[in-house]
């Protein structure tokens, strides 16, 4: 007779983590991240925690960091990558780089930047009165379970050197790859303001969308933004999971069912709200303001390295090099995963204009959406 002890199995090596960590975590179907509580946590130097969201998927997760004024962050070294967005405050952050020599980049509220891998580096907060909230997206679920042995983590002395990008990329400089409407990309490591960056139309999107996609670090984190101008919409569509969708300006809200589903799940939002779509549910963004709506969003696979093969479907990447149609942007009747105007559930048009009525708003999505199918 075996009377051996079973071993443990079904094993989540970063779920694991975060216990042993102590760290406080978020879960549910978004968060604001503005009012997310914090509690100490030692590795880090800072108050903080961690947002398990149902539609994260299996690769990324989502941290906060509080740092109080006049504070910084413990020194830090990870083989995870992140993209770090500045929810509120101002202050700098210090790199290391191969070479030994430092180099220091100033940030503020709405400014977005991405941590070479492996990189050392630390957080400040300039501010003698106010405190720091940052945003920090980043495929440790991932790494944590493939690696399994945190020390390799953070412990690792290997250098990527190809990964700290041109001197420019930390001045809020960068490269513009002109490669077609949705696919734009913006390569840099900092982006000193997500409102006032220039945007490029997506017609296809609907709702005279425009949009740019980010290659950050050099790294396989997805960002891009896209805004909303007043009084409009974008068409609904649908991608894998692990998507970070996040206000960065304006209000309004989205919409969110699966297929065949006949309620929709309405999140409000403004700057500071993030939710992650589940795998194949669609969703659809509304700006109900008075001033254009930007909203970006995160997630592990870019449109430089697409890693996952709903990455690659959603941005039309090829391995062989030649532009696929891209799916985020393409008719469902035509194999892709968008919902065109004129399929959408007429209770979309009306529950828009309701809402805009509300916030004495005038709707501007006639050219797309005529008054004689819109029941206005």
């Amino acid at each position: 007779m075996n009377d051996k002890p079973v071993p443990r199995y079904g094993i989540d090596p970063y779920l694991d983590w975060v216990k042993d960590e102590g760290l406080r975590v978020h879960e549910g179907y978004y968060a604001y991240l503005m009012g997310v509580e914090v509690e100490p946590w030692g590795r880090v130097g800072c108050k903080a925690a961690v947002c398990h969201l149902k539609g994260r998927g299996d690769f990324a997760n989502l941290f906060v960091f509080e740092i109080p004024p006049g504070g910084s962050t413990a020194p830090q070294q990870h083989l995870y990558e992140e993209v770090i967005y500045v929810l509120e405050g101002h202050g700098s952050t210090q790199l290391e780089f191969p070479d030994g020599s430092k180099r220091s980049f100033e940030w503020g509220q709405r400014g977005m930047f991405a941590i070479p891998l492996n990189a050392k580096y630390r957080h400040f907060n300039t501010s003698g009165r106010e405190r720091v909230r940052l945003a920090s997206t980043t495929d440790l679920p991932m790494k944590m379970n493939a690696f399994v042995d945190p020390d390799f983590i953070f412990d690792n002395p290997y250098q990527f050197k190809q990964r700290m990008g041109k001197e420019e990329y930390y001045e809020g400089k960068g490269d513009l790859y002109m490669v077609r409407p949705g696919n734009n990309m913006w390569e840099t490591n900092y982006v000193p303001d997500l409102d006032a960056l220039e945007l490029h139309a997506w017609n296809e999107r609907g709702g005279g969308s425009t949009n740019i996609m980010f290659v950050l670090a050099n790294g396989i984190m997805h960002a891009h933004i896209s805004e909303m101008k007043v009084g409009t919409y974008k068409k609904a569509h649908r991608h894998h999971n692990g998507v970070h969708v996040m206000c960065a300006s304006g209000i309004g809200y989205s919409l969110l069912w699966q297929d065949g589903e006949k309620d929709f799940t309405r999140i409000d939002w403004e700057h500071g709200m993030v939710f992650p779509p589940a795998d194949k549910q669609f969703h659809q963004h509304f700006n109900v303001g008075p001033r254009p709506a930007r909203y970006f969003a995160t997630a592990v696979g870019g449109i430089r390295y697409p890693f996952t093969e709903g990455m690659r479907r959603a941005t039309g990447s090829a391995i062989d090099g030649k532009l696929k149609p891209v799916a985020a942007s393409t008719s469902i009747k035509l194999g892709g995963d968008q919902v065109e105007y004129e399929d959408q559930d007429p209770r979309i048009h009306e529950m828009f204009l309701e809402a805009l009525k509300k916030n004495g708003v005038t709707p501007k999505m006639e050219a797309w959406v005529p008054t004689k199918t819109a029941a206005e």
